[in-house]
């Protein structure tokens, strides 16, 4: 008798959990951060296969339109203060890190933030969720 409440109390508990988990719809949806203190927002890719995600893409913007890319940091293109530049660019390295993680396990709760780049990391999970919301929609 013991081991039919189990089973029934197991059975309930993985019917509970599989319904909290929203699934997704196959597609391509987009998401967007909020700008932060300099004008500078993210926007986020993800692809959905399967009901799972398949790919990530996550990229930054300065106020200016410019990506956040090899040469944010530079002033007209130069390095004029290497201690900024390496910042910025340890900025970069984490973004598309976060966008690897988030596609390798699928759960935005396991991202580490980089020290360092958590101005990206709360720009990434924003704008995660916001294309998250649009694939869990019918």
């Amino acid at each position: 008798m013991k081991l039919k409440w189990r089973v029934a109390a197991f059975g309930a508990a993985v019917l509970l959990s599989s319904c909290s988990r929203a699934v997704l719809s196959d597609g391509v949806y987009r998401g967007k951060s909020s700008a932060d203190d300099m004008g500078a927002y993210g926007e986020i890719t993800l692809t959905v296969t399967g009901g799972n995600i398949a790919a990530c893409d996550f990229v930054t913007w300065q106020k200016d339109g410019t990506v956040k890319g090899e040469d944010y940091g530079k002033v007209n293109g130069e390095i004029t203060n290497r201690d900024f530049y390496e910042k910025a660019q340890l900025a970069v390295r984490a973004m598309k890190r976060y966008a690897e993680q988030y596609e390798e396990t699928r759960d935005l709760n396991a991202i580490d933030a980089v020290s360092g780049a958590t101005i990206a990391y709360n720009q990434f999970l924003e704008a995660a969720e916001e294309a998250l919301e649009s694939a869990r929609s019918p």
